[in-house]
């Protein structure tokens, strides 16, 4: 062989090396994880339901489609919306539309959802007291202090009849908006990942689905619960997908959406989690 075509081999050779590898580096939501097949999906997730229903529905379903889903478990609200705005993640999953809707605005990013999967219905956990009929005159209620959670749990107050709020609030109403409280009611604001452990501190808790269920707590335990009929609620509240705007039309992204929209969900989510937790 002469000199220059081995010169020739060679750079055909080390080319072709070059594509291969960068097809092992391919996968969805981006070129620089490990490849199974069609691509990795990195998302982040509370641990119950939203962990719990992709490790045990979605990621199986996902395989057969050659996707591989790694899924990554956070118990705060701040940092996997951080983490998929700078790529570390490609999107989360614990979140409710209001939520990142309010996220976006106080924070100038622009993640988008990606699809409306479930609703988890709140509920008011019982702790020193165990009945609302009657509630007891100064009765002590910890809520969760996040913008949009407090005002939906202080609406569900309302919704009772135990506090009247002012209608200018809305679903981002705090304590400073109540215009009516006959009760002498007192309110704790904490955040939400501590309401279930300091329940026996208090008479009442209303405390975030996911949280809840990461108790022990089902929606069968709660003295009240929000109407899981309304809507508006329903429309306020459903837990999403959420990504980067790149990423919302991925084919990786796309296919976990289709799997958590199929018609064995419903099913799954009722035999796993009961009324907790509910197909949109």
């Amino acid at each position: 062989m002469k000199l220059a075509d081995a010169s020739v081999s060679r750079r055909a050779l080390l080319a072709s090396l070059a594509v291969a590898a960068v097809g092992s580096l391919a996968a969805c939501g981006g070129e620089e994880k490990p490849a199974h097949e069609h691509g990795t999906l990195r998302i982040g997730a509370s641990p119950s339901p939203h962990a719990e229903i992709l490790n045990d529905f979605a990621a199986p379903r996902l395989e057969e489609r050659g996707i591989a889903l790694d899924v990554v478990e956070y118990t705060d609200y701040l940092k996997p919306n951080e983490d998929v705005i700078s790529g570390e993640l490609d999107a989360n999953y614990f979140q409710h539309i209001n939520y990142l809707n309010n996220y976006n605005e106080e924070n100038g990013s622009d993640l988008v959802n990606a699809g409306a999967i479930h609703y988890e219905p709140f509920g008011m956990f019982p702790g020193r007291s165990d009945s609302l009929d009657p509630i007891a005159d100064g009765a002590t209620i910890s809520v969760p202090n996040d913008p949009t959670n407090e005002g939906r749990a202080l609406l569900l107050l309302q919704d009772l009849g135990l506090i009247a709020l002012d209608e200018a609030a809305g679903v981002t109403a705090t304590v400073n908006d109540i215009t009516d409280n006959p009760h002498n009611l007192q309110f704790l604001e904490q955040e939400a990942a501590v309401l279930p452990s300091t329940l026996a501190d208090v008479d009442f808790a209303i405390i975030n689905g996911n949280y809840a269920i990461d108790a022990g707590l089902s929606l069968a335990d709660a003295v009240a619960t929000e109407n899981a009929d309304s809507t508006a609620v329903r429309e306020q509240y459903v837990n999403i997908i959420a990504t980067r705007p790149e990423l919302e039309d991925d084919e990786c992204v796309v296919a976990l959406v289709e799997v958590l929209k199929g018609d064995d969900f419903a099913a799954y989510l009722q035999q796993t989690f009961g009324e907790s937790v509910q197909a949109f």
